[in-house]
């Protein structure tokens, strides 16, 4: 199947699901992270916050722990850039102050204090947003391509995490990969956790 049939069909999948169902598959997700994941070892974790008009899965709860447990795990968000087609990345802390970008999703407001900028060369890991994946690793988002610009700036070995809402496993091949897609390092759905 191509980007867009996959992107179709699995929006359609993930609309249909009531918000009790968004929390309950979110806290499976964040289950699963936290159990599969080395995250106690990592020093910088970059994370999406939630658009939540599309149902995607709810990352506060994972900020929550995260802050609750007080590790010295860092926590960095991305930031669309008034060009509309790139991201920048802040540390976010329990300080730091949050605007809502014209998706309607939070981002913090930069501040070399509260929110200073983060350079995706120190990522550990990067939870990534999507639709759907396919056996090689390859994902569907929205079509924009901001992910795969950022991914590339990572540094070797940055695992590129994959947060599905839906409890699919991968397809089999997307028909449309490009040269400049980064291709995920594992995958975690509500009741699985895969791993390319």
């Amino acid at each position: 199947m191509t980007k867009a049939e996959l992107r179709r069909t699995a929006l359609a999948r993930r609309m249909a699901l009531d918000a009790g169902e968004v929390a309950r598959r979110s806290d499976k997700l964040r289950e699963n992270l936290l159990r599969q994941f080395p995250v106690e070892q990592w020093q910088w974790l970059h994370l999406f916050m939630s658009l939540e008009s599309r149902n995607e899965p709810r990352t506060w709860p994972i900020v929550s722990w995260v802050w609750g447990e007080e590790l010295p795990l860092r926590l960095a968000v991305p930031v669309v850039q008034p060009d509309g087609e790139t991201l920048r990345h802040y540390e976010l802390t329990p300080d730091t102050q949050l605007t809502q970008n014209r998706w309607g999703i939070d981002e913090p407001v930069p501040d070399p204090v509260t929110a200073p900028e983060v350079l995706p060369a120190v990522l550990d890991a990067v939870l990534v947003p999507l639709l759907a994946v396919d056996r090689a690793g390859q994902r569907v988002g929205y079509g924009g391509g901001f992910y795969d610009r950022f991914l590339a700036r990572c540094r070797p070995g940055t695992q590129f995490i994959g947060l599905n809402m839906l409890d699919e496993p991968p397809v089999s091949r997307i028909a449309d990969v490009l040269p400049t897609d980064v291709p995920l390092t594992a995958y975690i759905t509500p009741g699985k956790v895969w791993r390319f």
